[in-house]
């Protein structure tokens, strides 16, 4: 029998008003890879912020049991000694610093007086080595992919001679193939290293793919432990621990689906990057969407799609913007985000935290931001009816909080994503453009998402849906644009759409599924 390396004891965290870790126990074998899963909100960050020294000793209940010796960690410097060390989804990276600085922050090279340059690059350079990455560990930060900047956070951890790395959400900005490499990074750590690694993930075929163990947490307390050596896991028996119920259709069906006029088109449409002016984010595209419909854009990342939404959206993107919009048949140029929204123009954008919240204010102001002339007498918000607006928001679209007047940053990823849906709703647009509306949040949350799209569709609306996960387009969409290098290249209606049909038109002939699915639009 293997060796128990971690063992959470009972643990209990309570937060003002609410109790977000109860009694929960978690036990971690040396050597395994062990996957935390869980609806937004159900406790598994938090106790991995326990576990991490993030949330003291003191502020919660329970025992830390670690190599066999209770801990008491007071900060992460001491879970850190011990050799637990946690990737945090939001890369804590520097930009314009080199990636051999950003891995010896806080962990310098040399003497207490003076860094030993040679020392840090060449042991960054062998840290990047283990992890696969070719790169000079005197690139900057900002020169290379997001994808290359995880694994940098690894080369960063293994650097401090971690025992047990722990990962938050660590394929969520990743594409595919990027996705595929890191997963099997850590299985490759995990032979030849014997790491032993913590996952949370909502990505369930990922953790399929790569968990010796699977722990379930709902609402704060530990549901299950499923065992993939002894037994078969599929994705629907770990979706009904999460959510305590079965979920037989993953995206939800439109019924009485009447799509009428074009509401927007756009007309070979060309952007170029703002600070590489000689190149094309977006190149001669050409999209229409009608009322009632879902139009879904996929592509790799890098294909140009957030920069289309972008430029459209009042100029917000790019430069030497060229080519037509109409909205409602009618040309128009936008110049701004304020022009966009006052022609019923509205973009939902992929980073809720960086550019679509403000996370220090309530839920309140931030659902009303984007239309405060509707609750405004003159130059004066009117209270009331704003506290009304977002009650309204918060019942239907069943946001989980106790109160509006709860600060967003305090939110689960899922129930900011649902403030953020309602800022934009609120303000009435005609044609919403979302762009990853269900990174980051769990199975639960993505199905009340759906929910919500197809609802504003039969209101008549027009939905542009751009995502990264294939059987999201597909199973949400009508019909759908294919974009790769800056480029449309196929279209497609619903009845069409199949994985490989989609994936041929990004590579031209034939060309390989992605991981972890099938031909039908669901997830292995």
């Amino acid at each position: 029998m293997a060796k128990v390396l971690l063992e959470m004891k009972s643990i209990t965290k309570t937060f003002p008003g609410v109790k977000a870790l109860d009694n929960v126990n978690l036990q971690v074998e040396e050597g395994e890879i062990h996957a935390l899963v869980g609806e937004n909100g159900a406790g598994k960050s938090t106790l991995m912020n326990v576990l991490s020294g993030i949330y003291p000793h003191g502020t919660y209940e329970g025992d830390i049991v670690y190599d066999g010796e209770v801990c008491e960690f007071h900060n992460i410097k001491d879970s850190e000694k011990k050799g637990i060390v946690i990737i945090h989804q939001e890369l804590a990276l520097i930009p314009y610093m080199t990636i051999g600085e950003n891995m010896f922050l806080g962990n310098e090279q040399g003497s207490k007086w003076c860094i030993d340059w040679n020392k840090t690059y060449a042991e960054a350079d062998k840290y990047l080595a283990m992890v696969g990455l070719s790169d000079s560990s005197k690139t900057l930060i900002k020169d290379i992919g997001t994808g290359k900047q995880q694994l940098v956070e690894i080369a960063k951890a293994l650097a401090k001679n971690a025992k047990l790395l722990i990962l938050d959400e660590p394929t969520s900005s990743l594409n595919e193939t990027d996705s595929r490499a890191l997963l099997d990074l850590m299985k490759k750590l995990q032979k030849e290293e014997g790491m032993t690694m913590i996952i949370i993930s909502h990505k369930l075929n990922e953790v399929s793919y790569v968990a010796d163990k699977i722990t379930v947490v709902r609402d704060g307390s530990t549901i299950e432990t499923l065992d993939a050596k002894t037994e078969q896991i599929s994705e629907a028996r770990i979706i009904k621990g999460m959510v305590g119920r079965e979920i037989t259709d993953r995206f939800p069906k439109r019924h009485d689906v009447k799509i009428g006029e074009t509401l927007m088109e756009v007309k070979n449409w060309t952007v170029f990057h703002p600070e590489f002016a000689e190149r094309k984010v977006v190149d001669d595209v050409s999209i229409n969407v009608r009322s009632g419909e879902v139009v879904g854009i996929y592509g790799l990342m890098g294909a140009g799609r957030t920069e289309l939404a972008m430029s459209i959206f009042g100029r917000s993107y790019g430069i030497g913007i060229s080519g037509t919009l109409k909205l409602r048949g009618q040309e128009v140029t936008l110049k701004s985000p304020k022009q966009a929204i006052a022609e019923g123009l509205a973009y939902v954008t992929e980073d809720r935290k960086g550019n679509g919240l403000v996370l220090s204010n309530s839920i309140k102001t931030n659902t009303t931001l984007a239309n405060l002339k509707a609750i405004s007498k003159a130059t004066f918000i009117d209270k009331d009816k704003e506290y009304l607006v977002a009650e309204e928001y918060k019942q239907k679209l069943r946001t989980k909080t106790p109160s509006v007047e709860q600060l967003v940053g305090n939110l689960s990823g899922g129930n900011q994503q649902k403030v953020l849906l309602a800022k934009w709703m609120f303000a009435d647009p005609d044609v919403l453009i979302l762009d990853e509306p269900t990174r980051g949040i769990d199975v639960g949350a993505k199905y009340e998402i759906y929910c919500i799209i197809n609802d504003l569709a039969k209101a008549g609306k027009s939905v542009v849906m751009i995502s990264s996960e294939l059987p999201e387009v597909i199973g949400m969409s009508d019909r759908i644009y294919i974009m790769n290098q800056a480029k449309i290249v196929g279209e497609m209606p619903a009845s069409e759409a199949t994985q490989e049909n989609i994936m041929a038109c990004i590579v031209g002939v034939g060309g390989e599924k992605p991981v972890g699915a099938d031909s039908k639009g669901g997830e292995a």
